[in-house]
């Protein structure tokens, strides 16, 4: 086999990866490669089988799109996760249209979906990693689901507005509230509104700056 500069990656990913033909390996790393994405760019756009991506630096986020436009985040892919639901032509049982963008400057490794589909279609345990790592991302869907079908807006805020200091370390939000809509799938108003009352509660301090948690135990207990 050529020499595979990814093959340490694919390695520590692909538990199938030993299995593979000496040529499957060469195929797999020849139609591999490496992907800068500066932030908004389009990683997959719903439309093509973009290939298996996954993540090296930055953020990755994955969303559906409605008719109208609207945008609902399904979950994010940082250093180290792996997306097989943009390849679509790898799980044709998968009808629905994801879409993914750069959330960040990301440098991702992304394996052509046509050439990972042909050799999966001769690697049964390549076929089944892909669909449990495909169904193991449901669960972040399933979760998001829920939250819109079952639970209030301020808890949805709350919870939202909980995980993104997590994710950053930090007490401030530096979205705008059009960021917080589109990511939530809702109206700019709606979060407005909503941060207002969060503000006047003084669970939070709405500025230019961001979005400052001032009472991290009451938006806890709101988002339980």
């Amino acid at each position: 086999m050529d020499n595979c500069l990814y093959e340490p990656i694919f390695i520590k990913f692909f538990p199938f990866w030993e299995k593979l033909s000496p040529q499957d390996r060469t195929f797999l790393c020849r139609n591999t490669s490496m992907v800068h994405y500066p932030k908004g760019a389009y990683v997959h756009d719903g439309n093509e089988c973009t290939g298996v991506v996954i993540v090296r630096t930055g953020c990755v986020r994955v969303y559906m799109l409605s008719e109208q436009g609207k945008e609902i985040t399904l979950y994010r892919l940082y250093p180290g996760d792996m997306c097989m639901l943009s390849a679509s032509c790898v799980l044709q049982s998968i009808t629905f249209d994801v879409f993914a963008d750069a959330e960040e400057d990301s440098d991702c490794l992304v394996i052509a979906g046509a050439a990972f589909a042909s050799v999966s279609e001769r690697v049964p345990e390549m076929k089944i990693f892909a669909l449990e790592a495909a169904v193991s991302r449901f669960s972040d869907v399933m979760w998001v689901m829920q939250q819109i079908l079952f639970m209030s807006f301020d808890r949805r805020l709350a919870i939202f507005l909980l995980d993104e200091t997590a994710k950053t370390g930090t007490d401030t939000v530096r979205l705008t509230h059009e960021q917080i809509a589109k990511y939530m799938g809702s109206a700019r108003e709606v979060v407005s509104r909503m941060l207002k009352y969060f503000a006047s509660e003084g669970m939070v301090e709405v500025s230019r700056g961001g979005i400052r948690i001032l009472d991290k135990k009451r938006l806890r207990r709101l988002a339980s």
